[in-house]
């Protein structure tokens, strides 16, 4: 029987509206937590010279033939949950061998993806995006990326405006069983002069685009899902993450050169699915600032009634734009 394998965190809400979606449609959907492996899910591959990879993915309520695999909605899964008894050494060593088997023979499977493990770890990293942004007749921002304060002194020199910093990964981190999120910042003369803790990593700086507002252009497969972002607060204005009770959400149209652009950017990414995020200036210029492979998404459906999760299912079902 066609399945759709979704392979996500448990808790994850936007995956949860994927697979209601896919569910009230008639669909066929096998849903797991890769933390699930080893403890909790087993998994027995083959291949040989007449067929590719088969055999069966078992948890303790369900059972799943890879031959029926032909889509998979892979987003964001937990680590690989190891036995307690094993030694860190034993634990490094077996999460590795999960990373490389189950891992391995999911990848290797031939079906839709959305999105596909490996593009998604290219697509993660900045500098790729970037590349590929101007590859894609996007423009973006005059970018450093650097561990030297003199040299974000020189870049700073070179730019008639300001300069902001914000991380080069994710902005994510703990600290002290508390959750906090690095912000993207305006440099002031006085943070130049200072640059305390530049050369203990990399840090990115960018030259500062006055903005109109700015735009979540949420892409599937064909379709793209445009919402303004306006903030209200300086440091929305700044970064709108940091004060989402200011913000408000319209929906947009994309112009047709970065619709383009667009589209030229997923092919050299690989991707089926990303949340790009776009500064519009006052006179109507679009700057790509990054794309984000798992980026959020169900707030923005929220906010717009956009029909996003649809998409998602579409995109899986193999149904045309």
């Amino acid at each position: 029987m066609a399945t759709i394998l979704v392979i996500a965190a448990r808790d994850d809400w936007p995956t949860d509206r994927v697979v209601k979606t896919l569910t009230d449609r008639g669909a066929t959907v096998f849903r797991m937590d890769a933390g699930d492996f080893p403890q909790e899910a087993t998994l027995a591959g083959r291949i040989d010279n007449a067929h590719s990879w088969g055999g069966g993915l078992t948890t303790s309520h369900r059972e799943l033939d890879l031959a029926d695999v032909e889509a998979c909605y892979f987003r964001a899964p937990n680590p690989f949950r190891l036995s307690a008894d094993m030694s860190e050494p034993e634990r490094r060593f077996a999460a590795a061998q999960a990373r490389a088997g189950f891992g391995g023979i999911l990848t290797a499977l031939d079906c839709r993806w959305v999105n596909h493990p490996l593009a998604m770890s290219r697509a993660e990293y900045k500098p790729v995006q970037l590349a590929a942004a101007r590859e894609a007749a996007l423009s973006v921002p005059r970018t450093l990326i650097t561990n030297s304060p003199d040299a974000v002194r020189a870049f700073a020199g070179d730019i008639p405006g300001p300069i902001i910093c914000k991380p080069v990964a994710s902005p994510v981190f703990i600290e002290g069983d508390e959750l906090k999120t690095v912000y993207t910042r305006r440099l002031t003369k006085q943070d130049l002069v200072d640059l305390q803790g530049i050369n203990t990593t990399a840090h990115l700086f960018q030259a500062w685009v006055d903005k109109a507002h700015e735009v979540r252009l949420t892409v599937v497969g064909e379709r793209m899902f445009a919402a303004e972002i306006h903030a209200s607060s300086l440091k929305a204005h700044d970064d709108w993450r940091s004060d989402y009770k200011s913000l408000k959400y319209k929906q947009t149209t994309v112009p047709w050169d970065i619709a383009e652009g667009v589209r030229r950017l997923m092919k050299n990414l690989g991707l089926s699915f990303a949340a790009l995020d776009f500064i519009v200036s006052p006179t109507g210029g679009w700057t790509f600032l990054e794309a984000n492979p798992c980026g959020q998404w169900d707030w923005i459906e929220h906010a717009t009634d956009l029909p996003i999760a649809e998409a998602f299912a579409d995109e899986l079902q193999g149904v045309p734009a």
